[in-house]
């Protein structure tokens, strides 16, 4: 399916019937599913360890507020019912060795089910988090942020911006092969364009500035956050771990802050990372670009050769005046954007 015909099939005018559709086509059955003990859970949902069939799968309950006619509880069932038809609209349709693929769906009253293929090896944050600082050989670092790089080019060549790449929603499988997962706060790049991204959609420590003033965004707020992914790849640090969510959200936008860069990683790597998370979007790389540059790291590094730094970009006129303005600081817009997402994450 070419690009205008996926965003055609998923902004056409029936959209509740669509959504019907498909969970209707993937709806479990639930004789087959035989629920296992909880593995993660959220301020709304849990995941669960699981069997359908004969095949191990990962359970995602997400419940409703129940009752009441509270208005905050009303935009509660929605924003989950929306997220729900969201991710599930997204994963039905989406086949690609490095994005988790979708097993089952089921929609009860207030509760809603997503049954996706079991990654045996969990997050890549545990992954990561649990090993000494500086300790992951660069061979390693490539390899990851190359599954992650092409599970994105996937996504993005089908117009889909995830909106919250964290090493949290990427997942490892029995092999060690890392697949994007949690599309539940994706979007179409065309609505991005034309609405404002809100900061809600995301986690500010790997959150784009654009996305933290509720500007416009495209796809480039998925390339900053990888940036931070590779960082961490590189560094088995958090981003700005001494740093509350909030105090990121205004170190980024008032001091243009990015966490230091491992002395140890190879400088290609590093000068990478620093193009993905430039402030301007406009400077960072398409994730087609990406994978290209780290497919050569990887054969650099195999055969022991040095590796060299993607090339800068020749900017275009307007780019080059834009980019003799600093983004602008945390004004009460951004501010009140940032109360917005400490409502939602607290």
């Amino acid at each position: 399916m070419d690009h205008s015909a996926w965003l055609k099939l998923l902004l056409g005018p029936k959209k509740p019937a669509r959504s019907a559709a498909i969970v209707e086509t993937w709806a479990a059955d639930r004789s087959k599913l035989l629920l296992g003990p909880k593995i993660a859970s959220g301020s709304n949902s849990r995941i669960h360890r699981g069997m359908y069939g004969e095949q191990p799968v990962a359970v995602k309950i997400m419940h409703a507020p129940v009752g009441d006619d509270d208005d905050d509880d009303v935009q509660v069932r929605r924003e989950m019912e929306a997220q729900f038809d969201a991710e599930v609209s997204l994963l039905s349709r989406l086949r690609h060795p490095n994005v988790v693929r979708l097993v089952a769906v089921c929609r009860e009253p207030e509760v809603y089910w997503i049954i996706t293929e079991l990654m045996r090896r969990g997050t890549l944050s545990a992954y990561l988090h649990g090993r000494e600082p500086y300790s992951l050989p660069p061979e390693t670092v490539v390899r990851l942020a190359l599954d992650v790089a092409r599970g994105m080019e996937y996504l993005h060549a089908r117009g889909v911006v995830h909106r919250d790449l964290k090493p949290e929603n990427l997942l490892l499988d029995g092999g060690g092969r890392v697949k994007v997962a949690d599309l539940g706060t994706s979007c179409l790049e065309a609505t991005c364009r034309r609405d404002k991204c809100s900061s809600k959609a995301g986690t500010f420590r790997w959150m784009a500035p654009e996305m933290i003033h509720d500007k416009r965004c495209n796809r480039k707020v998925d390339v900053y956050s990888f940036g931070l992914v590779l960082w961490e790849l590189t560094t088995c640090l958090v981003p700005f771990q001494n740093l509350s969510p909030v105090q990121v959200a205004y170190s980024v936008c008032d001091r243009d802050a990015r966490p230091p860069l491992s002395p140890s990683c190879p400088p290609a790597i590093n000068s990478l990372i620093e193009r993905c998370w430039s402030t301007e979007p406009a400077r960072r790389p398409e994730f087609k670009q990406i994978v290209s540059v780290l497919e050569s790291y990887d054969r650099c590094l195999r055969q022991g050769l040095p590796v060299v730094a993607l090339p800068e970009p020749s900017p275009s006129p307007l780019a080059s005046l834009l980019g003799a303005f600093k983004i602008r600081s945390c004004t009460s817009t951004t501010r009140s954007s940032i109360t917005d997402h400490r409502r939602v994450h607290p």
